[in-house]
């Protein structure tokens, strides 16, 4: 390699990198905060584009013209999805219930390919010590999961504590 094409990867790597941030602040935080399947292979897209541009195998025109066509496909998506639940239902992943009122959904969790010791895991980073305090763990689309406690298992709040003087 010379310098001068080492020189326009780096002008290359550069632009790509500005243009890239720009259509990430476009797309907004939703895109890049919740995850999915459609957001994933987004990235994926963009992505190859990225490497075929910084190392010249395609013009920087040809680049940013397939990167904006993606990041539009994108936005027109998330759009339609906004205002269709067919669509939503296409193109996004509804959320999974995995517990109900203290009891593993053992069909959901096979569904999602979870077993019992990821499902476990997921509870303890929402404080969760005993199934039995869980009224409903979701799966959320982005793939975090979400707990609602039994009532008596909530922690004490200061409203509480007033309603026993009474």
């Amino acid at each position: 390699m010379d310098w001068n094409e080492l020189l326009l990867t780096a002008l290359r790597a550069t632009f790509v990198y500005f243009y890239l941030l720009l259509l990430v602040r476009i797309l907004g935080k939703r895109e890049i905060g919740a995850s999915s399947a459609f957001d994933l292979l987004v990235a994926l897209m963009l992505g190859d584009v990225v490497d075929e541009v910084i190392y010249g195998d395609v013009t920087i025109a040809q680049g940013a013209t397939a990167m904006t066509i993606i990041a539009i496909w994108h936005l027109v998506n998330a759009f339609a999805s906004f205002k269709s639940e067919i669509i939503d239902k296409i193109t996004g992943a509804p959320p999974t219930v995995l517990v109900k009122n203290g009891r593993i959904q053992h069909k959901e969790l096979a569904r999602e390919r979870l077993n019992e010791t990821e499902l476990l895991s997921g509870l303890r980073l929402m404080n969760v010590d005993d199934i039995k305090e869980v009224k409903q763990a979701t799966l959320e689309p982005n793939g975090q999961i979400s707990v609602l406690k039994e009532d008596w298992a909530k922690p004490i709040q200061k409203q509480d504590l007033s309603k026993t003087k009474a």
